[in-house]
């Protein structure tokens, strides 16, 4: 079988991570390129594979099967462009664009060509938010009244020197790169909110961008929700996203390693939740993987990208190109309204309930 032509680009954090999963994927064939000479001349000395410093040229000249961008988050939209125009299927790191226009764009652009496109949301492939998303289908709690979707991490503990992640034009802040996560798996549950409000980016030891962001989002036909997010809190270790729902039967909590679940009567049909507390470990609700390098939700969803464009299948990802764009409209609303202290978006009236009748004391 004929290897799939990956390239990855932007030799980072993530993108060394990406590199590392896709070059040792038995499928692939992997090249890399990063406009470092110091990280070209160093990966160049030390590993076999090529690694090329001209983004342009490597498109040019490579006969490329797919690109995994993973380059600071201004540059997405013009590299995802010219990937697809080179009929390449592209995996890009979330956020996906800074512009949701652009996002919606290159949408419409990969379907048209018939290519696989993923971004880099990878809670959805954790196995204790599949479930609470298998859970919210299945009615387990009954009608959501109440959503708190939380991130944080110690990102920014300090007044420093800025980087791409902490320039606002280049990297997005607090908002495209520790709320995105949060956001997203409120797209993936809910949908798009129809409205905004009470929004706040606010600063902590930043200047030139946000280190704090809340939110209240609203859906006509479901829940209000909460967004609290600060990457600047040194009480965690590392980033925690976690999402609370409270029902009329019950309430759902899940994080990364699972997902609690409190039901005040069973659910017909729903096998192993019984009424009273249920946990279930990210460790039980995972399938293994037959390639597994780093986090199983990493490996995961760069697997399914091969797999996909080995296999001719655009369209059949959990987090595509359509996915993430919903995720950047979503934030673009809570800039908007943050800016201008003003609702963005409708929302509907809520039909009044019928009153209830009082008893002889008024009770």
């Amino acid at each position: 079988m004929q290897k799939v032509k990956v390239a990855v680009v932007g030799l980072g954090k993530m993108g060394l991570s990406h590199f590392s999963m896709i070059n040792a994927h038995p499928d692939v064939d992997a090249v890399a390129c990063d406009g470092s000479a110091f990280m070209a001349d160093v990966l160049g000395r030390n590993i076999a594979t090529r690694v090329h410093r001209d983004y342009d040229q490597m498109l040019a000249n490579e006969p490329l099967d797919a690109v995994v961008i993973a380059t600071p988050s201004r540059l997405h939209a013009p590299m995802v462009t010219a990937a697809l125009d080179k009929g390449c299927h592209v995996f890009c790191e979330k956020p996906f664009c800074l512009d949701w226009q652009d996002s919606q764009r290159l949408t419409a652009l990969a379907a048209d060509k018939g290519r696989v496109a993923q971004v880099g949301y990878h809670y959805r492939y954790v196995g204790a938010f599949a479930e609470m998303k298998r859970l919210i289908e299945a009615g387990a709690i009954g009608r959501i009244t109440h959503v708190l979707a939380e991130a944080y991490g110690p990102v920014v503990l300090r007044p420093k020197r800025a980087t791409w992640r902490t320039d606002k034009a280049e990297g997005g802040g607090c908002l495209y790169d520790y709320a995105a996560h949060p956001l997203n798996l409120l797209n993936w549950f809910f949908g798009a909110p129809d409205q905004v409000i009470g929004s706040h980016l606010g600063q902590v030891f930043s200047e030139g961008t946000d280190d704090e962001v809340f939110s209240t989002l609203r859906w006509n036909d479901g829940p209000t929700a909460q967004l609290s997010v600060n990457w600047s809190d040194e009480s965690h270790r590392k980033m925690s996203t976690k999402i609370s729902l409270i029902g009329t039967n019950g309430r759902l909590y899940a994080d990364r390693q699972e997902c609690q679940a409190y039901l005040r009567k069973p659910v017909p049909g729903l096998a192993g939740y019984e009424d009273g507390w249920t946990v279930k470990y990210t460790t039980e609700l995972t399938e293994d993987r037959w390639f597994y390098l780093r986090g199983e939700e990493y490996s995961a969803q760069l697997d399914d990208f091969v797999g996909a464009v080995r296999d001719g299948k655009a369209g059949a990802a959990e987090n595509d190109f359509a996915s993430a764009t919903e995720t950047d409209r979503t934030m673009a609303m809570i800039i908007e309204n943050a800016e201008t202290g003003q609702p963005v978006g409708e929302a509907r009236a809520a039909a009044p309930q019928p009153a209830k009748k009082r008893g002889w004391f008024g009770r």
